[in-house]
C-alpha cells in the first residue's frame, strides 16, 4: 500500500496538474496538519483517495467552527467533524480509524507554548491518549495489534523536534511507542530547511517520519 502524507507547506509538487500522474498509485492519504481544508479537498478530489487528518496549531482561525470561545471540546470536535466531511475528508483527531486495512489513531496539536489554539501540555495529551486506550485494546483482541499508524502534528520529545518552547515534541508520544507499537508514527509541525536534518527515525518498533511538505510510505517495501 502506498500513502501520500501531506504537512505544513503546500507541496508544488503535490499542488499541481500533475498530481494524478505523480501520484497516481496512492492508496490512501494522510495530513499531520498546518494545511487548510480547501488543499486537503483538492488532493481528495484530484486523487480520487480518502484522506485523514489531524489539524496543527496554525490555520485555525480560518476553521468556523473550531474556536476556543466555544468552550466545550465536545462541541468542538463534533462540529469540526462536520465541516472536514463538507470537504470530503476525514477528521482523525482524538479518534480511531479504519481504512483500506489500516488502523490509524489521530492526535494533533502542539506542546503549550502561548495558549493558542489547539496546544497541550504533555499531561494533556498523555489524557488524550489515555482515552484511546479502551478502542486500542479492542484492536489487539479483534486485529491482533493495537494500531499500524499514530498521525500526529507534533513529534516525540527528542526524535526530530527542536529546543525551543514552540517545536519540542511530546513525551507521551514516546510511552505511547513503547507500550502500542504502532509501524509508524507520522508528523509534521518540524519544518525541514536543512536537508541534512532526518526525515526518518527508527524508536524500538516505530517508524517516526517527519511528513513536512510531503513523503510517501510504501508499506511493501517497508515490509520487505
Amino acid at each position: 500500500m502506498k500513502i501520500l502524507c501531506v504537512s505544513d507547506q503546500k507541496d508544488p509538487l503535490v499542488y499541481s496538474n500533475s498530481i494524478k500522474s505523480r501520484f497516481k498509485d496512492v492508496d490512501i492519504v494522510l495530513g499531520a496538519g498546518d494545511l487548510p481544508l480547501e488543499y486537503y479537498e483538492f488532493i481528495v478530489t484530484s486523487l480520487n483517495k480518502p484522506l485523514l487528518f489531524v489539524v496543527g496549531n496554525h490555520n485555525l482561525r480560518e476553521v468556523k467552527l473550531y474556536r476556543k470561545e466555544y468552550q466545550s471540546e465536545s462541541f468542538i470536535q463534533n462540529n469540526f467533524e462536520r465541516e472536514s466531511r463538507s470537504h470530503g475528508i476525514i477528521y482523525a483527531g482524538r479518534d480511531v480509524k479504519y481504512i483500506n486495512g489500516l488502523i490509524i489513531a489521530g492526535l494533533g496539536g502542539s506542546i503549550r507554548y502561548n495558549n493558542g489554539y489547539n496546544q497541550f501540555t504533555d499531561a494533556e495529551m498523555f489524557l488524550q491518549i489515555l482515552k484511546l486506550i479502551p478502542k486500542l485494546l479492542w484492536n489487539r483482541i479483534v486485529y491482533g495489534r493495537y494500531l499500524d499508524i499514530l498521525l500526529t502534528h507534533a513529534p516525540p520529545w527528542g526524535i526530530h523536534d527542536k529546543k525551543d518552547r514552540c517545536h519540542r515534541g511530546f513525551k507521551s508520544f514516546l510511552w505511547f511507542m513503547r507500550k502500542f507499537k504502532p509501524k509508524y508514527l507520522i508528523h509534521g509541525h518540524i519544518h525541514l530547511y536543512d536537508r541534512n536534518c532526518p526525515r526518518v527515525t527508527r524508536y524500538g518498533d516505530t517508524k517516526v517520519i517527519n511528513v513536512y511538505g510531503h513523503f510517501t510510505i510504501d508499506t511493501e517495501e517497508d515490509s520487505g
